[in-house]
């Protein structure tokens, strides 16, 4: 019996530890009979920013209306793994109505256009057609996938889900009418959205792109380059020392490509002749910003599945340079500093080679929780919320044990009585936004098939693109070979914005065999390369 007391003793010991461990605040008694409210967010952000925004949102809410709340977080992977989830659950939610609830046919035409942004509504609904009803019917429902919340990820995700209706307008702004004034939250800086006119979608904090460097490999490398512009990542000396994102996953990694171009074309259109045109100018900086980008890629050592692993083989010397968002790169900077405050790492957004763009949250249709949703927006956006992206770990109204170095998205916050709080008070991003400007007419419509194009001609043809680079390299750079290497007609910006983008409405066997056929002619590309140049042709 001794023996059996001890042993429950024991038990209940080990029970009763994580209810003793419990920060203090979980005690309130005014919370003892209050049902935990669950809030569903599917995100890609990391850990350290869902376990800071948990903290602070759990603290908001209990402080504010004396609820608790729980904040069920779904990480699937990156933006491109959460589009493909919406897609699937949102088709299955509305097939599931539209068969079983409202007794109608599901046919390929209904499937196709219930979430078609492209498609026109005729005004009067005794026009539709099968298609026409699907889509005008799911977008006047309440249709739902159990998410409450997307929240993180670049705008460009943004802007496809809410034109296919899977996001919707809170009511934030009819609360906080205030915060979307110019002073406060601009509608467009630089040419980029900071949040939807029909504010389906929001914009939280703020990103540029850029290279982050390891000081120890470049002077190993001797290499020298100042200032430090995209074209370093594409210097020969980086042969194999360039970490990149792989563009199928991340759409941070697309979009900083899409950068590359914008300023080639930019630079383009500012240098043409008198005789050119706007359209040919624009199409000749798309060349220059292709071959550029496959120098990138025959300089990457891999194609990594998540883009927080680019600055930290970096800062581990695994690789001397990466391309990578601004927020990683200041957080490895630190994470490697010796106590003299010095680090070999460090993180440069090249002058006018990138734009100010944010990383959103919106609804999503049919939240379950709606009410606790928007009550989670308007704390983001809050000053309260805000002071979380960049505040010092430990400060007043700061993260509890890691400064996250996000820059605010509010205009209002960088003022002496917060910058004295911010890991990053130099920062004045508002200040440097003229330095590039957006143009979404250019590449915004090509952004699927840059993603398209950077998978055949860099990430599944890489080790024919790196022999084809390194031969180039062993040979001198023989004119006849490297002139080949640099032809790009294959993906010009006619055909990018005409054949591929055409190929990306079809279904997904005629992309699949499309992509098949182009990385199959960029191989035989590269092979030719290599042929070429071990011909012993040489630059005279």
């Amino acid at each position: 019996m001794t023996r059996l007391l001890v042993s429950l003793g024991a038990l209940a010991a080990v029970i009763s530890i994580p209810f003793l461990l419990k920060p203090e605040a979980e005690h309130d008694p005014r919370l003892a009979t209050s049902p935990t409210q669950i809030l569903n967010i599917i995100t890609p952000h990391s850990e350290s920013i869902r376990r800071e925004f948990t903290a602070a949102f759990r603290h908001y809410m209990r402080r504010r209306e004396g609820i608790d709340i729980f904040i069920e977080w779904r990480v699937p992977g990156g933006t491109s793994e959460i589009e493909k989830i919406l897609d699937t659950e949102y088709t299955f939610a509305f097939k599931h109505v539209w068969k079983n609830q409202l007794g109608r046919s599901w046919t390929p035409e209904v499937a196709a256009a219930f979430n078609d942004r492209r498609l026109t509504l005729p005004e009067d609904p005794v026009e539709d057609g099968p298609g026409e009803s699907a889509r005008r019917t799911f977008l006047d429902s309440e249709i739902g996938i159990g998410l409450d919340l997307f929240f993180g990820g670049g705008a460009y995700p943004f802007v496809v889900n809410s034109g296919k209706g899977y996001l919707v307008n809170s009511g934030i702004a009819e609360r906080q009418a205030r915060w979307f004034q110019p002073e406060v939250i601009p509608q467009v800086v630089g040419g980029e959205p900071f949040y939807d006119p029909e504010f389906r979608w929001l914009g939280t904090c703020l990103t540029t792109f850029g290279i982050c460097l390891n000081h120890d490999a470049i002077a190993r490398l001797n290499l020298q380059h100042e200032p430090v512009d995209w074209n370093l990542l594409g210097h020969a000396k980086l042969f194999k020392e360039v970490s990149i994102a792989d563009p199928s996953t991340s759409g941070s990694v697309i979009k900083a490509f899409e950068m590359i171009l914008q300023q080639q074309m930019r630079r383009a259109l500012d240098a043409a002749r008198p005789d050119e045109s706007a359209e040919d100018a624009l199409a000749r900086g798309w060349t220059a910003g292709m071959r550029l980008i496959r120098r990138i890629g025959a300089n990457a050592r891999y194609y990594a599945n998540f883009a927080a692993k680019i600055p930290a083989d970096v800062a581990a010397g695994n690789a001397a340079a990466g391309m990578c968002i601004d927020y990683y790169g200041r957080t490895f900077h630190e994470r490697v500093q010796n106590r003299a405050g010095d680090s070999r790492m460090q993180f440069v957004t090249p002058e006018g080679g990138s734009s100010l763009s944010v990383d959103p949250i919106a609804m999503l249709r049919g939240a379950p929780n709606r009410r606790l949703a928007l009550k989670f927006i308007e704390f983001t956006l809050s000053l309260e919320g805000q002071q979380l992206w960049n505040y010092r770990a430990g400060t007043p109204g700061g993260p509890k044990r890691q400064a996250l170095r996000r820059l605010p998205v509010r205009k209002d916050i960088y003022q002496p009585e917060y910058l004295r709080h911010f890991a990053d008070p130099d920062e004045r991003p508002f200040e440097k936004s003229h330095l590039f400007h957006y143009e979404a007419a250019w590449t915004g419509r090509a952004f699927g098939a840059i993603r398209f194009i950077l998978k055949s001609m860099c990430v599944d043809a890489h080790a024919e693109l790196q022999d084809a680079w390194q031969a180039l390299i062993e040979h001198n750079f023989p004119p006849v070979a490297t002139a080949l290497f640099d032809d790009v007609a294959r993906v010009s910006y006619a055909v990018a914005l005409g054949e591929i983008s055409e190929i990306l409405k079809r279904s997904k066997l005629e992309q699949s065999r499309y992509a098949r056929d182009l990385t199959a002619y960029f191989r035989s590309h590269y092979r030719r390369v290599v042929k070429l140049a071990r011909s012993g042709t040489v630059r005279h």
